[in-house]
């Protein structure tokens, strides 16, 4: 609807109306807002790394675009676009860097080919859980150091859902020891995916949209995603039998909302403070919902022949060395990423020996007396 077309309309309720379908593309499900004539009408797109189908991710950035249009009275209207029709799934940061989108929902690791310590943003190798990188980013400094990064490029970041812990990804055939890893073909971005190329792998960065394809017609031998609940989603169990874990180049993923600076400071600071809130909403419900699904997700794929293997302590133990080699070395050439990574890796510190003593031995007891 043009703005022009959008003022023409005689009726409060119907300007509300439009607001909301504007933001969600389905019809308002919660009340209409009665508007304020006093405030200005706003329209932003919103560029996603992702495809429509996957609930918990897109449906995190529907859920922003929703909630800031009910704060704002239907003043303030976001529309979510997936993968593609603004952006490629791996180029959102452009599209908000250039305006081509006022804002984006996407992963931080995506881009580390330009600022390498953005990896820390989304998560990396043995690094933080989904509780921990939250507590970092929220009270640790993490996040005003993530921001002095993206104002650089003309981008203000606000974190976006967590998807917790993830799996370990889907292989075609299992792989018990290093060996077996070598000259393999996998889908996996980040800095995990450089730890996968110094044990032999060939990486390859795929969005989403691409991976069930490349997997079936034998470009990938493996591939990860997300968790049983995405993973099922996009099929692919049915391209590859043996599901690995842990995740131990994600184990915290958490994602974020980048909006384009100079949009930011042109907003009122009502609705300024209505995307705060918003994000920080979706933000805390994304982990809920992966947490409440994956669980009977994990089962619905054993029952369809899914075979769960675990990465061998071989494995684990090669992977974590060149992990803190390599983030060591990228330390050592990259002043940015030195400052970044020593003060996380401090906080890492602090704590993980916290969750030793609050958290592990807990788990450990609870987790073994499970009744079947």
């Amino acid at each position: 609807m043009k703005r022009r077309t959008f003022l023409q309309r005689s009726t409060l309720t119907a300007v509300g109306t439009a607001a909301i379908a504007a933001c969600s593309r389905e019809p308002a499900t919660e009340s209409e807002p009665v508007t304020s004539p006093g405030r200005p009408f706003v329209r932003w797109r919103m560029a996603t790394s992702w495809p429509k189908s996957l609930t918990f991710t897109f449906g995190t950035a529907e859920q922003l675009c929703q909630r800031v249009s009910h704060l704002t009275d239907g003043r303030f209207a976001i529309t979510p676009f997936e993968a593609g029709e603004i952006a490629p799934g791996l180029e959102v940061l452009s599209a908000v860097e250039a305006g081509t989108a006022e804002c984006g929902h996407t992963a931080s690791f995506y881009y580390i080919e330009r600022v390498p310590a953005l990896a820390f943003g989304t998560g990396v190798p043995f690094g933080l859980n989904a509780q921990q990188q939250q507590a970092w980013l929220q009270s640790g400094g993490g996040l005003a150091a993530l921001q002095s990064l993206y104002a650089e490029l003309g981008v203000r970041n606000f974190p976006g859902g967590s998807t917790g812990g993830q799996m370990g990804g889907w292989f075609k055939r299992e792989v018990n020891t290093l060996a077996d890893l070598k000259g393999l073909k996998m889908r996996i971005p980040g800095l995990g995916g450089e730890v996968m190329a110094r044990l032999g792998m060939e990486v390859r960065v795929l969005s989403s949209d691409q991976i069930f394809d490349d997997l079936d017609s034998g470009k990938l031998d493996a591939a990860e995603w997300v968790c049983p609940h995405d993973d099922e989603q996009l099929g692919l169990n049915r391209v590859a039998p043996y599901y690995y874990f842990p995740g131990w180049w994600e184990p915290g993923t958490t994602y974020e909302f980048q909006v384009n600076l100079a949009a930011w400071q042109k907003l009122p600071s009502q609705y300024r403070a209505a995307f705060e809130v918003a994000a920080a909403e979706a933000n805390t419900r994304m982990l809920a919902n992966y947490d409440a699904a994956n669980g009977q997700a994990l089962q619905r794929l054993l029952s369809r022949g899914t075979q769960l293997r675990q990465f061998s302590p071989e494995i684990l133990q090669a992977a974590q060395n060149i992990a803190f080699e390599l983030y060591e070395e990228k330390a050592s050439k990259d002043l940015i990423f030195k400052q970044t990574y020593q003060q996380w890796k401090a906080f890492r510190s602090q704590v993980y020996q916290w969750h030793r003593v609050s958290e592990l031995g807990f788990i450990s007891f609870a987790s073994q007396t499970l009744e079947p």
